[in-house]
């Protein structure tokens, strides 16, 4: 491991952020000469980041807290054509109107984690359609095409991956990243950018910037790429068998995420502290050795700092004590998601399987079933074997509400609507 002297990149990779760099020792030196510009690229695809973009965001939160500068950069161009990087096929295209849509859920994202302004170390917010849409087609193909070998892109893996599994690449995609070497280029210019950061994924992309700036402007540029995350079973970061783990609260309850963090396999805690809380690493490293129950202490600490970056502290305490009351006393807390039904379907007999499904506790009414034959699904804390129940108004408890669940971590209210 690189022994490393910026304060920066000394504690990226102390916290296992660093996958691959452009250039170890020259990146390390431009970060303790002074203020390093680095920027993010995030594409518009949904109206929320989720979970699997956590690594980016605290790496441009990491770039702050060091003393630099970091720029997140809206894809309002670049999502018109969308990233091919190892995908088996081409992105649905989006509408204008629904790219404008996603980047203001997006944009919300960003100021729970970075500090904005005009300071020299303050976040910028710039949006790559600003100089995409202006661009002449010939004068851009004439002046930065030129510089990009055809067989050297091919040989990119995440275009050669595609190929080889003859799927489809369009030539649209093909551009891709060209628009993106081209980002890198003009934000050096507008901003004195010299870090390009992404998912290992990325990582063609970010060479490609950084050798298109060196030869059409003569400039110094670096990259960094983090590695890819999947959880110790497999699983794919930010998505979970219900969906993904959006960061915007109105797409995902600061509940659900705190518990999102809460399930996290055991052998995952302590890369998770790393990563995505601001604990000291002595800390974590004391609570990296918790064994046998105590590992759900470390989970529980766990979910409520990931969840106070994402949601503030306030809703990550509440979510905590919701879940405290919620397990360890098998009480109704108001605290926990609540989906609400027609009043009437309570009248006439709510069928348990329907409104499993409504609450979001399993994706279909067969697996409903397998889970009340597992003995997992619970009324009111009542273990239930019977599929073909019925939720009437006199399973309402005092408080007026149905709670539902399934397993010992997940519960849902249902209440009435008028």
């Amino acid at each position: 491991m690189t022994s490393f002297k910026s304060d920066f990149l000394r504690e990226l990779s102390a916290r296992g952020f660093i996958h691959q760099t452009s250039d170890d020792a020259g990146l390390d030196e431009r970060a303790l000469e002074g203020l390093l510009t680095g920027y993010i690229g995030f594409d518009a695809t949904a109206p929320s980041l989720h979970a699997g973009s956590l690594v980016q965001i605290m790496l441009l939160r990491w770039l702050q807290k060091a003393g630099h500068r970091p720029i997140a950069l809206m894809g309002g161009g670049t999502t018109r054509i969308g990233d091919p990087s190892f995908r088996d096929e081409a992105r649905p295209l989006l509408t204008d109107e629904k790219i404008g849509e996603n980047l203001a859920g997006i944009k919300a994202v960003f100021a729970k984690f970075l500090k904005f302004g005009n300071g020299k170390t303050d976040a910028v917010m710039v949006n790559n359609r600003d100089w995409l849409d202006n661009l002449n087609y010939i004068d851009f193909l004439r002046d930065y095409g030129r510089h990009f070998s055809v067989n050297r892109m091919l040989s990119f893996d995440s275009v050669k991956i595609r190929l080889e599994r003859e799927q489809n690449l369009s030539f649209l995609e093909f551009n891709y990243m060209i628009l993106q070497a081209y980002d890198f280029v003009e934000l050096n210019r507008k901003y004195g950018c010299t870090l390009q950061m992404g998912g290992s994924d990325q990582w063609g992309n970010i060479v490609n910037g950084i050798e298109l700036g060196r030869r059409t402007d003569g400039a110094q540029l670096y990259g960094l790429t983090s590695p890819l995350l999947t959880t110790s079973s497999g699983a794919k970061m930010g998505k979970t068998a219900s969906g993904a783990v959006w960061l915007n609260a109105d797409m995902l309850s600061p509940y659900d995420y705190w518990q999102y963090w809460r399930n996290a396999e055991d052998a995952d805690v302590g890369r998770f502290l790393k990563l995505f809380t601001e604990l000291p690493l002595d800390e974590i490293a004391r609570l990296e050795k918790l064994e046998g129950s105590e590992v759900n202490e470390a989970k529980k600490i766990l979910a409520t700092e990931a969840t106070a970056m994402a949601h503030g502290r306030a809703e990550a305490e509440k979510a905590a004590e919701a879940a405290r009351t919620a397990f360890e006393e098998g009480a109704i807390s108001a605290d926990l998601p609540t989906v609400e039904i027609e009043v009437d379907a309570l009248k006439v007999g709510h069928g348990l399987l329907n409104a499993l499904v409504q609450a979001g506790l399993v994706a279909s009414t067969s697996e409903a079933r397998r889970q009340i034959k597992g003995g997992a699904v619970r009324v009111n804390d009542a273990q239930v074997g019977d599929e073909k129940m019925v939720l009437a108004r006199e399973n309402l408890t005092p408080e007026g509400v149905i709670k539902l669940s399934l397993g010992k971590k997940k519960h849902v209210l249902l209440k009435p609507r008028e």
